[in-house]
């Protein structure tokens, strides 16, 4: 899962640019042309016609009148009060803004407004909300106590030194005032071995990179690109050429070594250029932060290296020099409709609604949701973008919190591009390409949308409807049943919160499902350009998809976070294990028979909590409440469960990575929660991969596990071997990786028992005698009123940016930055 362009100066984004704070609603403009969105008042009044329709229609019916077909309520959203403060809510405008003005004021920042820095000087990267101390948090939600004092956290961007580094602060209280408010380093969340709250910052002269570096040596080798692909790569605006390399670059012996590659620009609007590698690829050493101290270390072409460029120009120049295609951007890379129209696909395809309307509330301010028995809050953050947190079904917490940690995609190959890459997405931000999504398309058409905003260069960019929710009935029951004489079927409705982040050529779909049941789900589905490979020898590292074109073979792992806390925070988690044994019994006639057992024992101490998960999927991973029992004696507690393929890391003891991915190792991982471990990975552990500010590895210190506060690092993801149906783009059908939480002895029966969406039918001898509905819908029938039946898109805006220094609310402008 490779990102276009991560380093070349025609997209780079360094993480000075992909910035995020907050996620409001303050901005938001829904368009006219959007017809499902109408205010509150329109709301309600919709619903009270709907019901006054009924009970008229009603009254009709009993009278035997003949009576006119009513229309259904268009809209039914309701308006939740959350019971209390979004605590994990992000800064407001005020507030980002205080901040930042504060921040400039304090001269021993030594702070330069973005727009006017230079590689030399100190600018501010991010302005967040400093999420608070599980242990603050759990006072506030649970009992009386006041809510946590707010503060922000701020990443720093120092380059006004020999040794350029980013630097966490946190900054507060807020409002910040001059008389109270101060700033210090933050470490506490950071086990780096050396300058807790400090990374270095390996791109500060990204800049001088180009200009000075990577174009010079293009320029350099002109005429054998020239006469190889007819094009060149020398940061002329007449290239037809790109150059861009590894991520991370190689630190190894206080050495920072990158290898880049020339790949073809595309000749058209589509982004296919991770589909266009040339098969060509050079070292340097670019250690330190002046260039006319760096080093050129040779060249590499058909598997063959060249330590000089007088060295591979006399190999160019000789007759036996094997000069191999390019790869060209055409039909094949583009991902508008081609081909033969498939048969009846111009008609309309089959479209959800919602004839009562949205059956959820939000609390749109202090983004807080409820669906059946389920309620939680939602928060989003730069690196990570949307997380839940204070999860709870029928009043009681399931989990603190869920969320993303970190996204990783390593490669394999045999040419040092594919083989020295290894991403961490975070680094690039979750939360900063959260784009608007696309009604009818990444979402019901019916859906809420929900507003994310995130900081960048003095300014917070705001994302209109980049969080949807919606409601919707699956195409199989959650329960049925049929007998000789009566067949019993429930809907399987089920709520689902939903994000869309483009990191580079990848698009993540992050969607978090609940269900009827009690149960939750995580989904992750993956859509975009693979980073394709040069296809010459590598017949071990993927196929060969197209011309000269290999689909490199990598891991996809992404890590999630969730805090348990069942029926309380003391919690212990209990493996259940299938178990084949040969056994005899008093009725056996001392005969062994080949059957199966259970075997059950806990995860005593953190010196077992890192594992996968079993062969067979015998094993069950159960979190329970040893302290509380259903009547039975069972403990109550929630199975944690693979929803769909998953996957950790295969490459061990990563060259690429070294210290700062070891959150991919195992399937399951599971520590005592602390305050001071709020996260499984930091932003810029690529920075310092031997010593990255969160080495997840040391979370793992042997503390007991039984009855405690535990975490649960969970992996999803797949191992991805492109083939040629990942052309033009990886589909989401197969690229799909989730994580189920289900109810094991929680409740007495099956919770969807409740619900009336079911239907009994009673028949006997051909014919039925009864249908039992419970209650379910509105007596009367009702005449959908569904024009258009796709929504208007015309209405789609992008970004929408307010000033933040000096802090201008009143005038917004449009600007849509992504990293390709």
């Amino acid at each position: 899962m490779g990102l276009l362009d991560r380093i070349s100066p025609r997209a780079i984004v360094t993480s000075a640019l992909l910035l995020s704070t907050v996620a409001h609603d303050v901005l938001a403009r829904p368009s006219p042309k959007v017809p499902w969105v109408r205010n509150k008042g329109s709301t309600q009044k919709k619903i009270s016609d709907a019901v006054k329709r009924a009970i008229n229609g009603q009254q009709r019916r009993n009278n035997s009148e003949p009576e006119p077909e009513p229309e259904c309520a268009s809209v039914l959203t309701t308006t939740a009060i959350a019971p209390k403060t979004n605590i994990w809510a992000p800064l407001s405008d005020v507030e980002t803004a205080g901040v930042v003005e504060w921040l400039f004021a304090q001269a021993d920042l030594n702070l330069t407004v973005s727009e006017n820095a230079t590689a030399w000087d100190n600018s501010i990267t991010l302005v967040e909300a400093l999420w608070p101390n599980k242990t603050d948090a759990i006072a506030y939600i649970d009992a009386n106590a006041t809510a946590p004092t707010k503060y922000a956290h701020v990443v720093l961007n120092n380059r006004a030194t020999e040794n350029p580094h980013y630097a966490d602060i946190v900054v507060g209280p807020l409002p910040v005032d001059n008389t109270t408010a101060t700033w210090e380093p933050l470490t506490y969340p950071y086990n780096k071995q050396s300058g807790g709250g400090t990374v270095r910052n390996l791109d500060a002269d990204s800049d001088a990179l180009y200009s000075e570096w990577i174009y010079v040596i293009g320029a350099s080798v002109a005429d054998i690109t020239l006469d190889l692909w007819n094009g060149t790569a020398a940061g002329l605006d007449n290239d037809t050429l790109d150059i861009w390399g590894i991520d991370p670059l190689w630190q190894d012996d206080g050495r920072i070594i990158r290898w880049d590659a020339f790949w073809s620009l595309p000749t058209s609007d589509f982004d296919s250029e991770t589909l266009l590698p040339l098969g060509l690829y050079f070292k340097s050493d670019v250690t330190g932060r002046d260039p006319s101290q760096w080093a050129f270390e040779g060249w590499l072409y058909n598997n063959t290296f060249y330590a000089t460029t007088d060295d591979f120009r006399a190999a160019w120049s000789s007759d036996s020099f094997k000069k191999n295609g390019p790869n060209v951007d055409g039909e094949w890379a583009h991902t508008d409709q081609q081909g033969t129209v498939i048969p009846l696909d111009a008609a309309p395809p089959p479209v959800t609604v919602t004839p009562a309307g949205s059956r959820f509330a939000v609390d749109k301010e202090q983004k807080y949701v409820e669906w059946m028995d389920f309620s939680f809050y939602i928060g989003f953050t730069r690196d990570t973008g949307m997380a839940f947190y204070d999860i709870r079904y029928k009043g009681e917490r399931i989990l603190y919190e869920l969320g993303l940690q970190e996204a990783l995609a390593h490669y394999a190959g045999n040419d040092p591009m594919q083989s020295g890459t290894a991403y961490l997405d975070t680094f690039y931000g979750f939360g900063p390409y959260a784009f608007e999504l696309v009604p009818g398309y990444d979402c019901p058409a019916y859906a809420e949308y929900l507003n994310t905003s995130f900081y960048v260069e003095e300014t917070t960019h705001t994302h209109v409807n980049s969080i949807c929710l919606f409601e919707y009935v699956a195409d199989y029951p959650i329960q049925r049943h049929t007998t000789s004489h009566y067949t019993s079927v429930t809907k399987n409705t089920y709520f689902t919160v939903r994000s869309v982040s483009t990191v580079g050529n990848y698009d993540y779909t992050f969607s978090y499902s609940f269900f009827l049941d009690g149960s939750i789900a995580v989904e992750v589905r993956a859509s975009g350009y693979i980073q394709s490979a040069y296809y010459a020898g590598n017949e071990d590292y993927g196929f060969h998809i197209h011309d000269f074109l290999s689909g490199s073979m990598h891991d996809h792992v992404l890590n999630f976070k969730a805090d348990f806390d069942i029926l309380g925070t003391n919690n212990s988690v209990q493996l259940m294990s299938l178990v084949p044994v040969e056994k005899s019994y008093p009725w056996s006639g001392g005969k062994k028979r080949s059957t199966m057992t259970l075997e059950r024992s806990y995860v005593e101490s953190e010196d077992e909590g890192r594992f996968n998960w079993a062969p067979n999927s015998a094993t069950q991973v159960i979190v329970v409440n040893e302290g509380e029992q259903n009547a039975l004696g069972e403990n109550r507690g929630y199975r944690v469960l693979p929803y769909t393929g998953t996957s950790h890391l295969t490459v061990q003891n990563s060259s690429n990575l070294n210290n700062a991915g070891r959150f991919a190792e195992f399937d399951v991982q599971i520590t005592k929660q602390k305050d001071t471990e709020p996260r499984a990975a930091h932003a810029y552990n690529s920075q310092d991969t031997f010593d990255p500010p969160v080495d997840f590895a040391k979370f793992f210190d042997g503390e007991s596990l039984r009855n405690e506060d535990v975490v649960l690092w969970l992996n999803m993801g797949m191992h991805h071997v492109p083939h040629s149906g990942d052309l033009p783009n990886t589909v989401m059908t197969t690229a799909h990786s989730g994580i189920q939480f289900m109810p094991s002895n929680y409740f007495s029966i099956d919770e969807s028992r409740k619900t009336v969406n079911q239907v009994r039918i009673t028949y006997d001898e051909g014919k039925t005698s009864d249908v039992a509905t419970f209650g379910q819908g509105i007596a009367t029938p009702c005449a959908l009123n569904f024009t258009p039946a796709e929504p208007d898109l015309w209405g789609y805006t992008g970004d929408i940016v307010v000033r933040k220094f000096p802090f201008d609310p009143n005038n917004p402008f449009y600007q849509t930055d992504s990293i390709v």
